[in-house]
């Protein structure tokens, strides 16, 4: 099955997210996404986090779809 654009786009940001986490995991105080985006409470960065669930629920529809 070929991947369309969208499938790509939340591969990506699933990824990044799993690869953030990660670096929570090891060390609490290195969120990448929160630096870039200004701190926990930064809109930029809430908006990554949004976009990165947004992605995990369609990566979920993803592995369901034939």
């Amino acid at each position: 099955m070929k991947k369309s654009i969208l499938d790509w786009i939340a591969l990506i940001l699933v990824i990044i997210g799993g690869l953030n986490w990660g670096l929570v995991a090891i060390n609490p105080s290195y969120d990448v996404v929160a630096m870039i985006g200004g701190g926990m409470t930064g809109m930029i960065a809430r908006i990554i986090y949004a976009l990165v669930g947004l992605a995990a629920l369609y990566a979920i529809y993803y592995l369901f779809k034939e």
